[in-house]
Parts: structure tokens; sequence; C-alpha cells
């Protein structure tokens, strides 16, 4: 058979990074790591065609080249998603349709022919073998929670790696936590079930295969769920392969704050090129912390933790939400000032949101205050908080363009760069593509932008106070200027 595998469009938001891009030469963030291990799971005796639509166009030809398309999506991703179905449609090929998007909403995509929700590792496999024997069905609901051990490399083959800024490895789906408003437990489980150190490497070795150095991204939603494993296996074996190859990579991932708690692990994170973690604060008052089941987070000094993170080696990026039931007036100017103070340079403010298959969508539910679907881009509310919606959305506008005015943003900037404490394994390496990042950094922030200032200051300091950290002085110039530009501040 021919299989197209098509990853829909994402649009243009104050996450997507799309304006940072232009400085490096890339067309989109990251690549569609479900559907490249989705494709190594197709008969290799199979055709197979993969199509991101954020660096390459969908034309018709590709899909009449198809038997089936395969389409993999997010929620956020629902409205380019729904443009390729009607496609296929009108061009009379079949369509099989998996991820997020299509286990929380099944029901909205009836014309697909062919729905595999959940994890593929074990949805995949039935459809294949029904297929084979003519027998396929319309749903493939939940079966169970797949060992990781099944899940092969990512078939990387099938994309042009140059065009991301990031590529990704998943090691452990699942959380140990259960907070109101995620709907990781829904999707993948309480307990942490991760792969084994064997396939993490082959991953690498693959990756490394490709020519790709710079940046991997781990997308676990809880990448230390499971702490013992990863001090006694993963990580040791990640330093030596790093150590064996010259550290080619740096290794950025999300965790809970209570990576602040555990100096041996934070230790050997930084030891295997961990140097930036996405952390989810949510928010600094301690009854929306209870409302909405944070207990990692409670009754602890989230200053402090992320300090000693960032001391230890780690940026810090903190994730923020604003429209619990419990949230004050008060609340928007205390998120911004705890911001400010802790140097959390990319903090992504968002709004409360129930997706569907989270604790508080069913609260909400009940409650009959749910008024409009899950968008995923988080700048809006989809049910009736109990603040004053002008007032939370006004709130909410206020926090985000304070932190990423000009003066703001590059005074966090400073304050992260000035505490942050450099691993010594950390050797900036020069190519070529990042000389012309540079030039081109320097002729737009530099001499055109509104903040050539500030941003000047903040090279010059870097220059003379902590040349070590110059490199990083012009990336974060260049994600403010990507926020400013989204927020057309």
């Amino acid at each position: 058979m021919n299989i197209l595998f098509v990853s829909p469009q994402s649009p243009k938001t104050f996450w997507s990074f799309s304006y940072a891009l232009k400085f490096i030469s890339k067309k989109a963030n990251l690549p569609p790591l479900g559907l490249v291990t989705i494709a190594s799971m197709v008969p290799d005796t199979w055709n197979k065609k993969l199509i991101d639509m954020n660096t390459d166009k969908l034309k018709d030809k590709d899909i009449l080249w198809a038997d089936y398309v395969f389409i993999s999506a997010m929620i956020i991703q629902k409205d380019s998603t729904r443009q390729v179905i009607d496609k296929c449609s009108a061009l009379g090929v079949k369509t099989v349709g998996g991820g997020p998007l299509f286990t929380a909403d099944h029901e909205s995509y009836a014309d697909v022919d062919h729905l595999l929700l959940y994890e593929g590792e074990l949805a995949l496999p039935k459809f294949l073998n029904d297929l084979e024997h003519n027998c396929a069905q319309h749903l493939y609901d939940w079966i169970g929670w797949p060992d990781l051990s099944t899940t092969p490399t990512p078939a990387w083959e099938l994309l042009d790696v140059k065009k991301y800024a990031m590529l990704s490895i998943q090691y452990s789906r699942g959380c140990p936590f259960h907070c109101e408003f995620c709907n990781v437990v829904s999707l993948f489980g309480h307990t942490p079930r991760t792969k084994s150190v064997e396939q993490l490497i082959d991953e690498l070795e693959r990756i490394y295969a490709t020519g790709w150095r710079g940046s991997i991204f781990f997308v676990d939603d809880n990448f230390i769920g499971n702490k013992t494993k990863l001090k006694k296996e993963v990580l040791p074996a990640l330093i030596d392969w790093m150590k064996e190859r010259r550290y080619p990579y740096t290794f950025f991932t999300e965790v809970s704050i209570n990576l602040a708690d555990d100096d041996e692990l934070m230790e050997l994170m930084i030891q295997a090129g961990f140097d930036t973690v996405f952390v989810g604060i949510e928010t600094v008052s301690e009854e929306s912390l209870a409302e909405c089941n944070k207990k990692q987070n409670a009754n602890r000094d989230l200053t402090a933790c992320v300090n000693k993170m960032q001391q230890y080696g780690f940026q810090v990026q903190g994730g923020f939400i604003l429209g619990f039931d419990s949230d004050q007036p008060s609340i928007f100017e205390r998120m911004t000032g705890f911001i400010q103070n802790s140097g959390i340079v990319t903090a992504m403010v968002g709004m409360l949101n129930a997706p569907k298959g989270t604790a508080l969508y069913s609260r909400l539910e009940k409650e009959d205050r749910l008024v409009a679907s899950f968008s995923g881009t988080n700048t809006d509310i989809n049910f009736v908080p109990k603040m004053d919606i002008e007032t939370l959305t006004s709130g909410y506008q206020d926090v985000v363009e304070t932190i990423y005015a000009p003066r703001n943003y590059f005074e966090r900037v400073k304050t992260f760069l000035a505490k942050y404490k450099r691993p010594k394994h950390k050797k900036t390496r020069v190519r070529f593509g990042n000389v012309i990042s540079f030039i081109k950094t320097n002729f737009w922030l530099g001499i055109f932008s509104k903040e050539r200032v500030y941003y000047w200051k903040l090279l010059f300091w870097s220059l003379f106070k902590r040349p070590d950290v110059f490199p990083m002085a012009i990336t974060f110039s260049v994600y403010g200027y990507h926020f400013r530009r989204s927020l057309k501040l």
C-alpha cells in the first residue's frame, strides 16, 4: 500500500516561536514525533511518505498517491485537520485519525474512516491486522496502557530534520500527580511508564546518524516521574554516551517543581546535558493550588526552588495559569512580581481551560459552567469563571504585556544571567548557521527594532560581565522579539 502521513498545520500563536524561527532559518520548532513513531510501526514493505504542513505544502497529488492518509493531530491543529479531512473526502481517499485531538473528541470526526484512539502501540497493530483481513472497524477505543518496550525508534528518514529548530525524544508517559486541569493522566495514566536505556540510546544513535547537532526536547510531561530509574540507570548511561561524543546535544524537558528537592538528580541531569526545564508553577496563590490539586507546589517557597535550579545550571521556563475560582484581583500583580523577581525569562502565562477528560471538565460540566470548546491556545477560556470575565481578561492581558514589555523583559534576562551557573562541560561551538543568525539578529534587533537600546545594553553587559553566557543573551533577545511581535507591543 501507499501510506501518506500528514501532520496538520498549527496556527501561529504566542508559543509557536514563529518570529524567532526566521532568525535561525528554520520552518518549525519541533517535528511531529508521534507521527514519525507511528510511521515506523507500519510495515516496511509499504510505501511511506510524510508531510508536515508546518514545513511543506500538502498537495492534491500527494493525497491521490495514497491508499490511506494517516492524520495525527493535537487540539490546537483542529482547523487544519478539518481541512485535510474534507480534502481527502473530496478526492475519495480514505483517512485514519489518531492522536490527542481524535482521542479527546472522536464524536466530531464520524466522517474519518478509521479512528485509532489513545496510544498507537495497541490500536495500530489491531487495525493493521483487521485491514489485512478486510474487517477494519471505524473505532478503536481504549484497550489499556502499552508497555513502552514495544515502541519502535521513530522513522526520522521520512523528515528533513534541518527544517526544525529542535528534534525530540519521548522517554516516558504518564504522571504521578493528578492536577485537576491536566489531561495527561486521562491520556497516559497515573503510573509513569518508561522506555529501556537501550531504546533511549538507540534513538539517540539514530538521531546522531542524521547529522543533527543541537537541541533535543524530551517531550515527557514529567521527565522525573520515576526518579529511581533515572538516577540508577538512565542518566548514567546518557552521561557516558554524551561524553564519548563530546556533548553533541543539549537537552530540554518538562519536570515538576520537586526537582529542586533532589540535589543528586539535578547534578546528574546537568552532567547528562540537560540545560532547560519547563516547570508548571501555575499560580502563586496557595488557595488556587489547593483548588486544582497541585499538591507538589503547595507550602513551598517557589522563588527559592526556581533559583536553586537556576544556580545548578538550568534555565527554568515556567507555566502560569489565571482564572481559578480562588483567584482574587490581586493575583495579577502578584504573578507579575513573582515572574520578574524569579528571573523566569520565558513565562508562559495562559487562561485556565478545561479539556475533555480532565477532572476540571467533569466538575464544571456538573456545575453547568462549560460554554465553549477547548481551543488549545490558552489565550481564551471555555467556561464561566467566578471572577468577572472582563476583569479576568484585562488582567491576563496586563500580566502578559507587562512581563514582555522591553524594559521588564530585558531586566528579567539580566536577573537570570547574573545568577545562572553555566555547566563546565557546556562549550559554545560556532557553526556557519550561528554566524548567519548573529548577523540577522544584530541587523534587525540592533538597528531597526524598538528595543534596540535594551538589546545593546544587554549584549555589552554580557560581553564585559558574563561573556560565557553571551550566546544566551542573544537567544533571549530573539525570544523577546517574538513575544512582543505576537503581542503587537
